[in-house]
């Protein structure tokens, strides 16, 4: 044991010379560059016989502040060393840290939030010795000049309330409105003489579409239109002789049904009354409707339909056209959210960047739920704290340049 601990307090001394030489090199009104490494691979501050080690605990645990003290190489008795720290954040944030004895150090009672990335004010007293440290201890933060920040088209807003709007995507096929669509038939028995429309044509109500003459008096009458449509099938020509089959199908396509595929973790979320929007699978064109119908029974492939009934005035909207829609499924107001694409990981923590001026740093957040285009916020970050929401990515890859270990 006596050989353990002469090994333990040359290591501590050897640490405590390197420092000292360190400091006094770069200390300035009691601002020091704290590089060295104390036996715990903690940050040691040097001051002649009198040192401290600042280390962050985090191993399963909140992170927590543990410093050891050491005078003359030996370690000081926790109780007997009165000490205060604080953590200058950015945002004129003030982190001031009690400690407790436990074992050979003494431990913060209050946890030390992410980031790990502040200024460090260190004041100890311990049998008569006091001292004073300031350093820095910086991770995730980066500064850019106005020109970078123009030229890298850097986009802010401020972190606020939302409203996160969910949606259920489902595929689709465009089909004709039932009751707008016609089969015509002969009234009588007879021969064809004319035909005066073709496929594809627009017809109004009433309008004539062949002529027939009555095999029975061999009189002549026309064959017209119940409804303004469209032909869309022409299934005779000019001299044949009808009967009861189908000359003409005429569909009324100026609104249409899109009929969406659910699956059960869709259908629970769909009510008749909730608003779609529309899209072609190349979406070129969008258009908003409303769901007018669920089937109430699955088919064998687990799929339900559902019905939505669109606008096509203007003609985009064919018939057996695939389609896709987003349904409006929920609405949840939050107090904070930010946007998805501003989120970048940093330490495996889902992260995003905050402005201060020229500096900016990274904000560990606890996430909630997201609609896709805005994630809830439910710890983490300040309400109305500004934070990048334009090319998060340039200022990650400007701090993990300089590497991003997680040192204290």
């Amino acid at each position: 044991m006596n050989f353990m601990k002469t090994i333990f307090t040359l290591v501590v001394l050897c640490v405590a010379l390197s420092v000292s030489a360190l400091s006094n090199a770069s200390t300035e009104h009691g601002h020091t560059k704290a590089d060295a490494k104390g036996p715990n691979g903690g940050t040691l501050l040097n001051d002649g016989d009198l040192s401290v080690e600042i280390t962050i605990y985090e191993s399963g645990i909140p992170p927590e502040m543990r410093v050891y003290t050491y005078l003359n190489g030996e370690v000081v008795t926790p109780k007997d060393v009165d000490l205060t720290v604080t953590l200058h954040r950015l945002g004129d944030v003030n982190d001031n840290l009690s400690f407790t004895p436990e074992k050979n150090y003494l431990v913060s009672n209050e946890v030390v939030t992410e980031p790990h990335s502040y200024e460090v004010s260190v004041a100890v007293n311990t049998r008569g010795k006091q001292t004073e440290w300031h350093y820095e201890s910086f991770e995730g933060r980066t500064i850019l000049s106005d020109r970078i920040i123009r030229q890298a088209d850097i986009l802010v807003e401020r972190v606020g309330p939302q409203t996160l709007r969910f949606r259920e995507s489902l595929f689709g096929v465009v089909a004709p409105v039932t009751e707008k669509t016609v089969s015509i038939t002969p009234t009588y028995k007879g021969k064809l003489t004319d035909v005066a429309v073709s496929v594809g044509d627009q017809i109004a109500k009433g309008q004539t579409l062949a002529k027939v003459v009555n095999a029975a008096s061999g009189v002549s009458y026309d064959v017209v239109s119940p409804i303004k449509g469209e032909v869309t099938e022409r299934l005779v020509s000019a001299g044949e002789v009808v009967n009861d089959q189908v000359l003409f199908e005429i569909a009324d396509l100026s609104s249409v049904w899109v009929e969406l595929s659910a699956f059960p973790e869709n259908i629970e979320k769909l009510e008749v009354g909730q608003t779609a929007e529309v899209y072609d699978l190349h979406q070129h064109e969008r258009v908003r409707g409303e769901v007018i119908y669920i089937a109430p029974v699955m088919t064998g492939g687990h799929i339900a339909r559902a019905r939505v009934l669109i606008d096509n005035s203007a003609g985009h909207w064919r018939p057996g056209m695939h389609v896709k829609a987003d349904v409006d499924a929920r609405e949840r107001d939050v107090a904070l959210a930010v946007q998805v694409d501003a989120i970048q990981s940093f330490r495996d923590m889902p992260v995003v960047f905050a402005q201060y001026g020229n500096t900016f740093e990274v904000r560990m957040i606890e996430l909630g739920e997201s609609d896709g285009e805005y994630t809830e916020v439910t710890g983490g970050l300040a309400p109305d704290t500004p934070y990048v929401i334009g090319n998060s990515y340039i200022l990650k890859a400007d701090v993990l340049k300089d590497g991003a270990s997680h040192d204290h």
